[in-house]
């Protein structure tokens, strides 16, 4: 008998740009949202650029690398499904395409956490509907 593990970890709601988002994290592919007008990437997701006050935009691919921008190591869970994991540290990236995401890595050790890490996307299909972005040392 095959056994199976739930993902006890919350993840993320799956309604607006958001949905848009992971649906395609599922696919395996990070894609930004990018201005149609000026080129500007943008992530957060929202309805309009920054930059030039435009509202048209693409969903358009990332290369999926980048470098360590910053991280924080939490001593205590802020939610008591993140305690087996105590010490952890998320991680603030910034892909090559300009744009900051908060995810987490892999293969790295806190200790061994610089900045300017050279970094790439991996997916995780933690649940059948959701796909997290995560990231590894690129090489």
């Amino acid at each position: 008998m095959a056994e199976t593990h739930e993902y006890k970890r919350p993840v993320p709601k799956m309604r607006g740009f958001a949905a848009e988002f992971y649906a395609y994290c599922k696919q395996h592919e990070l894609r930004f949202q990018r201005c149609a007008d000026c080129r500007t990437w943008r992530h957060v997701p929202r309805d309009m650029c920054a930059k030039c006050g435009s509202f048209a935009w693409e969903w358009a691919q990332s290369s999926g690398k980048g470098t360590l921008f910053s991280w924080t190591t939490a001593m205590q869970p802020m939610l008591p499904q993140f305690a087996d994991l105590v010490p952890y540290s998320p991680v603030v990236v910034e892909l090559e395409e300009g744009v900051r995401m908060l995810s987490w890595l892999t293969d790295v050790e806190d200790a061994d956490l610089q900045l300017d890490l050279p970094l790439e996307v991996v997916f995780d299909d933690v649940t059948p509907e959701v796909t997290l972005p995560k990231f590894r040392r690129a090489g």
